[in-house]
């Protein structure tokens, strides 16, 4: 009983800092906060199972959690040089994360038209491009977040999320990156980053974030 006391009170607590946290974080600092929440159950159960203390197992797995394992290689700095050359002037923002990622924010203006999901013609090149950098480094692995402004309801905003991340996945395993490797999620209009009040940043909010990153091998 003592045992499952600490794991479930680690439990409650990772849930209580995820759940607080999260709302005024930005999509790295949830990250990296989702994982410190996850390594800190994981490592209850395991400093708890091995009859070590649930409480020390939290704090270590909640480090790890929160350290990750992506590296910032020779590869990811490469494609991160072309994706800047292939998107100079597009208004795509191509940037390396604090966990190592290559992140690409692509914005409505050339990503999807207003409630649609299918690929507009001038973000094909830059998806092609970036699909060749993905055939050159095999062990890189890709998430594909979409985004939607506020306007409509979940029922409307949550599907066309995924599908937008679904259209970007199927564009790239079609020019040879292999869809295994390729993650996808759709979060509706639940992290904005930008006001909801104007055209403008109901534009920003309307988007499709791609991250790379490539992990470490032993």
């Amino acid at each position: 009983m003592r045992k499952h006391h600490f794991i479930t009170m680690a439990a409650a607590s990772a849930a209580l800092v995820l759940a607080t946290g999260c709302a005024n974080m930005d999509d790295t600092q949830r990250r990296t906060a989702t994982g410190a929440g996850v390594g800190a159950l994981a490592g209850a159960v395991i400093g708890s199972a091995t009859g070590g203390s649930a409480g020390t197992g939290a704090v270590v797995g909640a480090g790890v959690g929160a350290l990750g394992t992506y590296i910032w290689s020779q590869n990811m700095e490469r494609q991160k040089r072309e994706m800047e050359q292939a998107t100079r002037g597009t208004g795509v923002a191509v940037t390396q994360t604090a966990d190592n990622q290559l992140m690409l924010n692509i914005p409505s203006d050339i990503s999807f038209a207003v409630g649609r999901s299918d690929i507009q013609p001038n973000f094909a090149p830059v998806l092609d491009r970036f699909a060749e950098g993905l055939r050159a480094n095999p062990y890189a692995e890709v998430r594909i977040v979409g985004h939607t402004d506020s306007t409509g309801s979940d029922a409307i905003n949550n599907p066309l999320s995924v599908d937008r991340a679904a259209s970007t996945r199927e564009y790239m395993a079609a020019r040879g990156v292999d869809s295994r490797r390729i993650a996808i999620d759709g979060v509706g209009s639940r992290y904005p980053v930008a006001s909801n009040d104007t055209n403008d940043g109901r534009a920003r909010n309307r988007r499709v974030e791609i991250f790379v990153g490539e992990r470490t091998r032993g």
